[in-house]
C-alpha cells in the first residue's frame, strides 16, 4: 500500500504518540516502533540527555521525535506538557503511559510512606494524571487509544517487587478498565499490558543485580514494544483489553541474586 509518490502507507502515518519512560527500556523501544510505523513521537522522562538520545535515533531513522523533561506525578508538569505537546506535536492520538519502577524495600515492616507515596505517584497517580491531560483533545477528535504498561506483579505480587509497587500496578489495570468502560462507545481504545520480568536497566541498580541465566530468561523491552504497537495499529474498530506477556521458560534457579 502506498500513497501516488509511491511512498509505502505507514499505518500510524500522520499521528502523534506520548511515550512516558521513554528514555530507557520499553519505552526507548516503544517509540523507536511507533516512529517507524509513521508516527510523530513525544518522548517524555525525567533525564532530557537519554531522551535526547532517542529523538536523535529516531531522526537518524527517519522519523520526527520531540523531547520534553517532565514528572508524570506532577499534575501542573502534565497539563502543561498535554498543551505543549498539542502546540508542537498535535493531539495525541496514542497515549503509552509506560513510566514507572519499584521502590528499594521489599520488607513492608521498613517501608516508609515517603517510598509508598513515590512509587504510587510514578506507577499510578501520573497514569491518571497523563490520561485525565489528554484525554479531552481525544474526545474532541473522535477516539483515541491508552496503552498502559503494568505488570505481572498487579495479579502476582512479590517481595522482590515490594508492598507498593504491586498495589500500583493492580491499580493501573483496575483504572484501563474503568476507562475502557466508561469511554469505549466515544472510540477511546484502552489496554492494559502485563509484563512478567523484563530485562531492563532497572536491574543493574539493585543491590544484587540478576544473574546472567536469568536475565537471559526474561522478556525483552522490544518483546513488549511489539506488543504495544500491534495494540496501537489495530483498526479503530478493534481493541486488545488486556495482555500478559511472560517468559516462554520458567524462571532459572537464583545462582547469584534475586
Amino acid at each position: 500500500m502506498g500513497d501516488p509518490d509511491g511512498r509505502r502507507t505507514k499505518p500510524l502515518d500522520g499521528r502523534t504518540a506520548l511515550v512516558t519512560g521513554a528514555g530507557t527500556g520499553i519505552g526507548r523501544e516503544t517509540a523507536l516502533m511507533l516512529a517507524g510505523e509513521g508516527a510523530r513521537v513525544v518522548l517524555v522522562g525525567r533525564r532530557r540527555h537519554l531522551l535526547d538520545e532517542v529523538a536523535a535515533a529516531v531522526s537518524d531513522a527517519g522519523g520526527t521525535a520531540f523531547a520534553r523533561s517532565a514528572r508524570v506525578e506532577d499534575a501542573d508538569e502534565m497539563r502543561e506538557l498535554a498543551v505543549w505537546t498539542r502546540e508542537a506535536a498535535g493531539p495525541v492520538d496514542v497515549l503509552v503511559n509506560n513510566a514507572g519502577g519499584a521502590g528499594p524495600t521489599g520488607d513492608l515492616r521498613g517501608l516508609g510512606e515517603d517510598e509508598w507515596n513515590a512509587v504510587m505517584g510514578v506507577n499510578l497517580t501520573g497514569v491518571y494524571l497523563l490520561t485525565r491531560a489528554v484525554l479531552p483533545h481525544m474526545l474532541e477528535r473522535g477516539g483515541g487509544t491508552v496503552i498502559t504498561v503494568s505488570s505481572l506483579a498487579a495479579l502476582h505480587p512479590t517481595p522482590l517487587g515490594g508492598a507498593p509497587y504491586g498495589a500500583a500496578k493492580a491499580g493501573v489495570r483496575n483504572f484501563t478498565a474503568y476507562l475502557r468502560a466508561a469511554y469505549r462507545d466515544a472510540h477511546i481504545r484502552a489496554t492494559c499490558i502485563l509484563p512478567g520480568e523484563v530485562d531492563t536497566p532497572a536491574h543493574d541498580g539493585r543491590s544484587v543485580p540478576p544473574s546472567r541465566e536469568r536475565r537471559a530468561a526474561m522478556v525483552r523491552p522490544e518483546d513488549v514494544a511489539r506488543a504495544v504497537l500491534l495494540c496501537a495499529t489495530l483498526p479503530g474498530r478493534t481493541v486488545i483489553e488486556e495482555l500478559v506477556i511472560a517468559p516462554t521458560v520458567s524462571t532459572p534457579p537464583r545462582l547469584s541474586g534475586p
